[in-house]
């Protein structure tokens, strides 16, 4: 009995999106990466607030405590059986700001530009290179040559004008503009799986059915395609973060009086050698957002990736069924 025949049988009953759960959950470090970054983003979403709503920490992130704690270094220590936060954490700055803040507020940054530019560029990505791939000919020569054209462009040097010019003090503009440029790579992976999924069986059937175009792309090849989607929106996501972060640490994406990660970087450089913990901070959020993504981003393609061996039994799921294929089989 092949493996094909196995799986046919131990998938029996179970829908797209359980099979790919139970893949995923097998994912030991997709699954790790997953429970820390939904911890971190809590962290930081609550810790200071967003926007009117408060949060639970004393201090924003330009608030000035003239009194300089511990030397500036941070408070955070170990007691024995649990962390103590202190009054500082992450230490102070050199004016006596508050670096677990100002850290929390830079990763919102980060955030907001990670998830726009994903959103974005995921629409973007997924609405051309369905039309490319869809109809072919003559629209799909336009598509791709305008995608073409995108590639071209240098991105960094993009970015860091837009954003020197006008998203410097905005976040979201500086999202959108990283989400209008990054999506080409996914559009043309998009347009490859199109083109074969037009060709298919169920395709025919619904344009029998008098589907319309837009219905066949969107309702009937899309959801097919739909593991490509998700696992490339993700690692775009890590390299808005990655892209955010060293724009804003050469001076050209997020400026003051914003605070973005890589800004933090860049305005505590000065400190390394005597204040190291200012830029320790901001660089271990980075890395845990990037690394975090991207390992979700691996668990993914592994549980969509239909070459994958280990398929979740079913609740009816017995020997007796494995052996009836197999007799059918060698039949």
């Amino acid at each position: 009995m092949t493996d094909t025949t196995v799986a046919a049988v131990e998938t029996e009953g179970l829908s797209l999106g359980k099979i790919v759960w139970s893949r995923f959950v097998r994912h030991k470090a997709a699954m790790a990466s997953a429970v820390v970054f939904v911890v971190t983003f809590l962290i930081v979403i609550t810790s200071i607030g967003v926007g009117p709503i408060p949060g639970w920490w004393i201090w924003g992130f330009n608030d000035i405590d003239p009194t300089i704690v511990n030397n500036g270094r941070p408070t955070l220590a170990w007691d024995g059986l649990w962390f103590t936060l202190g009054d500082h954490p992450f230490g102070q700055d050199q004016i006596g700001r508050d670096v677990f803040a100002r850290t929390m507020r830079g990763a919102q940054v980060s955030l907001l530009v990670m998830f726009l530019m994903g959103i974005i560029a995921t629409f973007v990505g997924v609405l051309i290179g369905a039309i490319a791939g869809f109809y072919r000919g003559r629209r799909d020569n336009l598509l791709m040559r305008g995608t073409e054209v995108i590639i071209a462009i240098p991105t960094i040097v993009v970015t860091a004008v837009i954003g020197q010019k006008f998203g410097g003090a905005n976040p979201a503009l500086f999202g959108v503009v990283l989400g209008f440029l990054l999506w080409t790579g996914l559009a043309r992976l998009v347009r490859a799986e199109y083109l074969t999924l037009r060709e298919r069986e169920f395709v025919d059937a619904a344009r029998v059915a008098g589907a319309s175009d837009r219905s066949i792309m969107f309702k009937h090849i899309l959801p097919n395609a739909i593991g490509v989607v998700i696992v490339n929106a993700t690692l775009l996501m890590a390299t808005a973060t990655i892209l955010e972060a060293a724009l804003s640490f050469l001076g050209f994406g997020i400026q003051p009086p914003n605070v973005s990660l890589g800004q933090l970087i860049n305005e505590y450089q000065t400190s390394f050698t005597t204040r190291p913990w200012l830029f320790w901070w901001p660089g271990f959020f980075i890395i845990v957002f990037a690394l975090t993504i991207n390992l979700i981003g691996d668990g993914l393609r592994d549980a969509f990736d239909p070459r994958q061996r280990r398929i979740p039994k079913s609740k009816d799921f017995n020997k007796q069924a494995v052996a009836k294929a197999a007799t059918e089989v060698a039949e």
